[in-house]
């Protein structure tokens, strides 16, 4: 048997306590989660009032970009382990405070150093580990990039920053006529460097999944991998805005999406959850990205799993044990700003809620874009095509107004 997990209690001297950088509805959630377990939480974000500001113990507003406010708020806080939610975080001060025992990040400096840059978790995946891609090329130039594509990648591709979330800059592109219209859209959509994109050749999929991984320590005190079933989803722009659990995929499909997952998150090691993006054609499977930590497409959790990727990610960086179980068919469905306001007001939550088996979720942010989200709708159904609709449905009656 392991030693016993000890949990203390938070603000006394007791307390364990956890730091997320990057305090967004992911961040949200998986404080709630922590809190559960009776945890100190800390959340920091780059906004004032941010969705996990709102629910933690404490909250902090800096730039995460900058690795001197980054020690000085970590040596102010003295947090046990460090979870990074967001890519834009300066990470090579991580791998320096994990290094001097000032705090174990979560799942490790390494990780978040790799997978916050394009290149970095591209070239370890290809080149290093061998698992299936699509073909790629970086550029730092307009001028390259053409002749990336010309000389190498081929039209159609797809062309996105180094550095970006939640699909922020990110292309199709069918012929040369779209090439610089792209490379201007990723330079406004990158998180932090805006001279060097990455292009991948096109692959045809049938559709895409995240396959949500998790290491957790066994009753025998080794890490132990666990797979959630397989989460469909919808992205326009490289954005999500549905998603659904299970997907249907063949046996050999999921085994070798599965395999992909574990050699990749082996490779990262760590603790904690891990989502990771994959494209599928038949029984063929190519490896698209991983974030470690939980994904967007991942809300459906919260309604179709026994335990959420929130629950999980809490449980497994504390060390404690997960179930991975899948409880019913769920989808998710993304709620829109609709506005460019600041302290926006919904209306019809109680029309949606009247959806069979519906839910919702509202995330506080402060201000609205017309394209950001605000909110998703959960559902469950005798399958997924059931609780897609329910979802959408859901989704289309809240609406947003001035207050």
């Amino acid at each position: 048997m392991t030693n016993s997990i000890t949990i203390g209690t938070p603000l006394s001297p007791s307390a364990t306590k956890v730091m997320l950088l990057g305090s967004g509805e992911l961040g949200k959630e998986v404080i709630i989660a922590l809190q559960r377990l009776g945890v100190e939480t800390i959340a920091v974000d780059r906004y004032p009032n941010a969705p996990g500001h709102q629910v933690a113990h404490r909250a902090h507003v800096i730039n995460m970009a900058d690795g001197a406010a980054l020690r000085a708020l970590i040596e102010q806080e003295k947090p046990h382990l460090v979870v990074p939610e967001i890519e834009a975080i300066a990470t090579a001060k991580l791998v320096e405070i994990e290094k001097e025992g000032l705090a174990r990040v979560i799942p490790t400096a390494r990780a978040a150093q790799l997978t916050m840059h394009r290149e970095g978790i591209r070239r370890l995946a290809a080149e290093t580990l061998g698992l299936p891609a699509s073909p790629y090329k970086f550029a730092d130039s307009l001028e390259e990039l053409c002749a990336a594509i010309d000389g190498y990648i081929g039209y159609p591709c797809v062309i996105k920053p180094v550095m970006s979330s939640s699909g922020k800059g990110q292309s199709k592109v069918d012929n040369a006529g779209e090439v610089e219209a792209a490379w201007n859209y990723a330079a406004s959509g990158s998180r932090v460097n805006q001279g060097r994109v990455i292009v991948e050749g096109f692959i045809a999929f049938d559709y895409e999944i995240t396959q949500l991984t998790v290491r957790a320590v066994g009753s025998n005190g080794e890490i132990e991998t666990h797979f959630c079933e397989p989460i469909g989803h919808v992205q326009v722009h490289g954005d999500y805005v549905e998603s659904w659990q299970p997907q249907a995929m063949s046996p050999l499909a999921l085994q070798r999406s599965r395999d992909i997952a574990k050699k990749v998150t082996d490779d990262l090691g760590g603790l904690g959850i891990f989502g990771v993006e994959l494209f599928i054609k038949g029984d063929e499977v190519w490896f698209s990205e991983v974030s470690p930590r939980p994904h967007d497409t991942g809300m459906v959790t919260m309604c179709s799993q026994v335990q959420s990727e929130f629950e999980l990610h809490a449980r497994a960086i504390l060390g404690l044990p997960v179930n991975t179980a899948l409880r019913a068919p769920g989808a998710s469905a993304v709620i829109y700003g609709q506005l460019e306001e600041k302290g926006i007001a919904f209306i019809g939550v109680d029309e949606a809620l009247r959806v069979p088996q519906s839910d919702l979720r509202l995330f506080g942010k402060p201000e609205s874009f017309k394209k950001r989200r605000m909110g998703v709708a959960l559902a469950n159904g005798k399958d997924t095509d059931e609780a897609r609709t329910r979802a959408k449905l859901a989704a289309g009656k809240v609406r947003t107004v001035k207050s």
